[in-house]
């Protein structure tokens, strides 16, 4: 009797994003920034208090933030008021200014025994890193919008990334300071990473009148 080939059967590979929550990351409101920092500074946690004040005010990707060293920050013992980094992924130089409550909490860490002999502003709490990885950075984002009531699904790192920049947006419609302090090579990729609608747009030029 003759042998039938049967066809092979390749096991479908489970999708990645089978289970998850996908699409753009809301931005937090002003108040929900203000409930998240207040519970950090409750908590007398520095390092992850001023991690998450300079993400919301650099308003760098998390691969960026998460590799800052203190050379990024302090120049001759004193806490920088502007700040560039260079972008890893596009190689471009963004700029950012520091507020003066957050150059306190830096000057406070640096001095902190945390912080001994440490390089990079975010240490890692495993001994086998230097500093915190995009990972960590996810989780603790995840648990800073859990504990002020938000679903944790909602919101990820580019949170943080853009919600200053889309405060600006709202106060002032203005998408070239935007795409500059995102470090965006075009506009467009600001209008589509602030998800502006043409209402957004509308209601900007009924402003203007010329």
């Amino acid at each position: 009797m003759p042998r039938v080939q049967l066809p092979a059967v390749t096991p479908k590979r489970r999708a990645w994003n089978k289970g998850r929550i996908v699409g753009q990351k809301r931005s937090l409101l002003p108040k929900q920034v203000w409930a998240i920092r207040a519970r950090l500074e409750m908590a007398r946690n520095l390092r992850d208090l001023l991690l998450f004040n300079v993400a919301i005010d650099s308003k760098l990707r998390g691969c960026d933030l998460v590799k800052m060293s203190v050379s990024d920050l302090v120049r001759d013992d004193r806490v920088r008021e502007r700040v560039s980094v260079i972008q890893s992924k596009t190689r471009r130089p963004v700029q950012f200014e520091l507020s003066e409550n957050i150059r306190k909490t830096i000057a406070e860490w640096i001095k902190s025994a945390e912080m001994s002999g440490c390089r990079f502003m975010f240490p890692s709490r495993f001994h086998d890193r230097l500093h915190i990885s995009t990972r960590q950075y996810g989780r603790l984002v995840r648990d800073w919008v859990a504990a002020i009531g938000l679903e944790p699904s909602g919101y990820g790192t580019h949170s943080l990334r853009r919600t200053k920049a889309a405060e600006i947006y709202r106060k002032t419609g203005n998408l070239k300071a935007v795409q500059l302090l995102l470090g965006h090579s075009k506009v467009d990729s600001s209008v589509r990473y602030l998800g502006v609608e043409l209402e957004d747009a509308l209601s900007i030029a009924e402003q203007i009148d010329i």
